[in-house]
């Protein structure tokens, strides 16, 4: 069904749950909730937390996005793999993060279809990158050494998966790729589930490049980058994070020339300031992804750190106008 959508229109992604949460200044008790009460570490900061302690914050984020213009909401589970929760105590929980998570995300879209009557709106389960990497060495004075393996990775992501696909998610995710080989085991994982269950799920991915280098933080360009994740069948690659929507048009460019699979951007709202805020409007966002509109380079795009409904609504706006990429 999606791929008829894409066929037909730019499709709209939603913007970053982490924006939206930290415009509630929630404190170290509204992350623990009463079932966290007595955890040992300081649980501040753990979004992904939310899913089980304020599920109704994280459901009124996505309607939010929905009623902007959203066709695809992403669930709260960015960092919920064993990995990234290790940093709070909470490896055990990744399971029922992801669960939850998409349960929460599938329940605001099937809210917001019911009472809209438009029923072309999916979930997609947020896989991130974790705060390791596989192919670089966090010790300048070890080259050699590094803090996770493949079979790390591949172990973390399959529990991440089983969740999100447990709890109901249309489509698997894989963001903000700065380490390929990170997403190669995110990948695997994937494959080997969608084989054990005999199920079929869309698949996107979406690099980050890093700086005007024009590489990922593992050092692939964008034809490599391309190429090193093509193994499997992926419904769309493309690009987001770190740069903003001027930046990251010409690897997006690029991109769309070598892929046959749908592309899909969401930037940044500019480049951070001085004091690590994003500082770009929605009217000045929304005009630079017209500049990709008109090039007819996109086929679904939305907003990464910095962007809130407004951004999202203002480029929904915009994109109507235009015809999706065609593959």
């Amino acid at each position: 069904m999606i791929e008829k959508i894409l066929n037909e229109r730019i499709m709209i992604l939603d913007g970053p749950m982490g924006t939206m949460i930290q415009e509630h200044s929630l404190d170290e008790d509204d992350f623990r909730g009463k079932s966290f009460v007595n955890h040992k570490e300081s649980l501040k900061g753990n979004n992904d937390l939310l899913n089980i302690t304020k599920p109704d914050l994280i459901k009124t984020i996505h309607r939010s996005y929905l009623e902007a213009g959203a066709d695809i909401i992403e669930t709260n589970t960015f960092n919920s793999t064993s990995i990234s929760l290790a940093d709070y105590g909470m490896e055990k929980y990744a399971y029922d993060f992801n669960h939850a998570g998409a349960k929460i995300a599938k329940e605001a879209k099937e809210e917001f279809c019911q009472n809209t009557k438009n029923f072309k709106i999916f979930v997609a389960g947020s896989i991130g990158p974790t705060n390791r990497t596989a192919s670089l060495s966090p010790d300048v004075n070890d080259p050699a050494y590094r803090a996770v393996s493949f079979d790390n990775l591949v172990d973390c992501y399959s529990e991440q998966v089983h969740g999100l696909i447990d709890g109901g998610v249309d489509i698997l995710f894989v963001e903000t790729i700065f380490d390929t080989l990170n997403a190669k085991a995110a990948l695997f994982a994937i494959d080997k589930i969608k084989s054990e269950k005999k199920l079929e799920i869309p698949v996107m991915v979406s690099g980050t490049i890093t700086d005007a280098s024009g590489r990922t933080l593992s050092g692939q360009t964008v034809e490599a980058f391309v190429i090193a994740i093509s193994h499997i069948p992926l419904l769309s690659i493309g690009f987001n994070c770190a740069l903003g929507a001027d930046q990251l048009l010409p690897y997006v460019k690029r991109l769309s020339k070598i892929t046959d699979c749908y592309t899909s951007v969401h930037p940044n709202a500019g480049l951070p300031n001085a004091f690590g805020a994003y500082d770009q409007t929605a009217i000045e966002m929304s005009g630079l992804i017209e500049n990709y509109l008109k090039e007819n380079i996109i086929n679904i795009v939305g907003g990464c750190c910095g962007t809130k409904p407004g951004h999202i609504r203002l480029i929904a706006e915009v994109a109507r106008n235009y015809k999706p990429r065609k593959i």
